[in-house]
């Protein structure tokens, strides 16, 4: 699928989409703001780059990954957790971009949780057949907080499940812009992106970058 810078404006206009008690998905909620985004990610690009961290088991995964906050969330032989320090480096993580704050509270709002109040951006990096297998977020301490996750450059098949690993799975389609916001009911539900599609967007060539805000500590 490939994209035209002079795509109709119509086309973009914000909508929600709901997906059950607790998540829905703000269509096309950052286009307006692509620009800020993409200049934050740069920045944090330059110090603290992509990099394919490994599970506890060993295997590297296939989304590359770096952070923002005043903690990332890091995998290696020690396990899954969130820390301070960026593994590659042992220097702190950058802080998280004014633009990336404001963007991500908004979008909380927008879904029904304005005390959201983030200090952790995860920043993925997915290729063609980049993949995310289903899992639950619950290593932050504020299980009460939602996860927001923005979605930049190629589409991606979002997962979403029940509360249980064999639950039936929802499928939706996520392009440039869109919005993924869940939380109470639904804060532990199962998700995960299927394979990526080879594609191509105007302003980040042939990847996907998944912004995912929490409240981690």
């Amino acid at each position: 699928m490939n994209y035209s810078l002079f795509d109709d404006a119509s086309d973009m206009q914000p909508w929600i989409e709901p997906i059950c008690e607790g998540a829905l998905i703000l269509r096309h909620f950052s286009v307006s703001d692509e620009i800020a985004l993409l200049d934050g990610i740069q920045q944090i690009l330059s110090k603290h780059p992509f990099r394919q961290m490994r599970t506890p088991n060993g295997h590297r995964m296939s989304v590359a990954m770096t952070c923002c906050g005043e903690v990332g969330w890091v995998s290696d032989s020690n396990g899954y957790r969130y820390s301070a320090y960026d593994p590659e480096n042992g220097e702190h993580w950058p802080a998280m971009p004014d633009s990336f704050y404001l963007l991500a509270v908004q979008a909380a709002q927008e879904a029904g949780f304005p005390d959201f109040k983030p200090d952790s951006c995860l920043i993925n990096q997915y290729q063609a057949r980049s993949h995310l297998s289903l899992h639950q977020d619950k290593d932050e301490k504020n299980l009460g907080a939602p996860i927001v996750s923005f979605s930049l450059g190629i589409p991606a098949t979002f997962l979403f499940g029940g509360m249980q690993r064999t639950d039936a799975i929802q499928r939706y389609h996520l392009a440039h812009g869109d919005v993924v916001v869940w939380g109470g009911p639904a804060r532990l539900r199962y998700h995960g992106v299927a394979p990526i599609k080879e594609a191509a967007h105007p302003l980040l060539g042939t990847q996907r970058i998944n912004l995912t805000f929490r409240e981690a500590i």
